[in-house]
């Protein structure tokens, strides 16, 4: 496995981490209940695992940065939107 590819993962695990955080105080806010928040948080963390498999084994390198970039990016807005 490449060293890039390794890289590339956990940039976006550590983005995707605070995305989820981001997600489920969203969804507390609006909504208040704790079902709801657990579903939310289950979703984007198994969409977070399936993205962070698929870019370690077959997504090319382009596509891959990509999207660390564009997650990276929603992240950062909603933390300055916050």
């Amino acid at each position: 496995m490449e060293i890039w590819r390794i890289v590339a993962t956990g940039l976006l695990a550590v983005s995707g981490v605070l995305m989820a955080l981001i997600v489920m105080a969203k969804v507390r806010d609006r909504t208040g209940r704790s079902g709801d928040v657990a579903i939310a948080g289950a979703v984007t963390f198994t969409a977070l695992v399936v993205l962070g498999v698929l870019m370690l084994t077959v997504l090319p390198g382009v596509l891959t940065w990509v999207i660390v970039a564009v997650v990276g990016a929603a992240v950062s807005v909603m933390v300055l939107a916050s």
